[in-house]
């Protein structure tokens, strides 16, 4: 039964995580077009969720848990040429989040299904947990 209780905890920790996943990739679509106001402004930068393992001590095993939410360590901008656009600088040049949306799409595909896996597993424990209880009484 303890296994079973631990199934359920892990699998918790992975839709816990992934569903961090799938905020932090919708931000990022929500923000491909969002451009600044002035030139001095940098635009929205996209966003990364990194992982880590962490050791649980009351269960004794590993469970997944977001180390942080990070950005790129150098600013990955494109320029799009809108010289009367605000933010333009002196070329006529904005700096623009370097965001694509297909790929933010299919990320946020492998999130679901990543989800969508731990709580099958979350489910099939919880079954069997039931199923134990009912067979003792």
């Amino acid at each position: 039964m303890t296994q079973l209780y631990d199934t359920l905890q892990i699998s918790s920790a992975g839709m816990r995580v992934q569903s961090t996943r799938v905020r932090v990739i919708s931000e990022n679509i929500a923000n491909a077009g969002t451009l600044p106001t002035s030139p001095d402004q940098t635009p929205y930068q996209k966003q990364f969720v990194r992982f880590k393992n962490e050791f649980d001590r009351e269960m004794g095993h590993s469970v997944v848990k977001v180390d942080k939410v990070t950005t790129p360590r150098e600013e990955e901008f494109e320029l799009k040429f809108m010289p009367n656009h605000p933010a333009a600088n002196a070329d006529g040049y904005v700096k623009a989040p370097k965001i694509d949306t297909l790929v933010e799409m299919m990320d946020i595909r492998e999130a679901q299904r990543s989800y969508e896996a731990n709580l099958g597993v979350f489910d099939q424990s919880r079954s069997m947990m039931m199923r134990t209880i009912d067979l003792l009484r």
